[in-house]
């Protein structure tokens, strides 16, 4: 069965940068498209970014554009968002997902927890 398993999550202060990681299994890796998610307390799921199979494409929610930057090494099965200029309002718990559609990815990770202190 697909597994994402994240790591990198922890306490930052803001302006701060952090890298988070996806080790995926029970999947072809290199032929599927790879994203992020995250959900703040109260609040619903958003999409953070995603990348395709190839990692020719690669989407940002506005929110994140020019400060997060997703990218894969499909000979290590693993995505990676690295985090800079971290603000509070980035404080969630982040998914790595895949599916056949992003927008509702089929599967999910167990989450990360990244918590920026002002």
């Amino acid at each position: 069965q697909v597994q994402l398993v994240e790591s990198g999550g922890g306490l930052v202060q803001a302006g701060g940068s952090l890298r988070l990681s996806c080790a995926a299994s029970g999947l072809t890796f290199s032929t599927s498209a790879m994203g992020w998610f995250r959900q703040a307390p109260g609040k619903e799921r958003e999409f953070v970014a995603v990348i395709t199979a190839s990692g020719n494409y690669i989407y940002y929610a506005d929110s994140v554009k020019g400060r997060f930057t997703i990218s894969r090494d499909n000979a290590k099965d693993t995505v990676y968002l690295q985090m800079n200029s971290l603000k509070p309002e980035d404080t969630a718990v982040y998914y790595c997902v895949t599916g056949s559609r992003m927008q509702q990815p089929d599967y999910w990770g167990q989450g990360t927890q990244v918590t920026v202190s002002s």
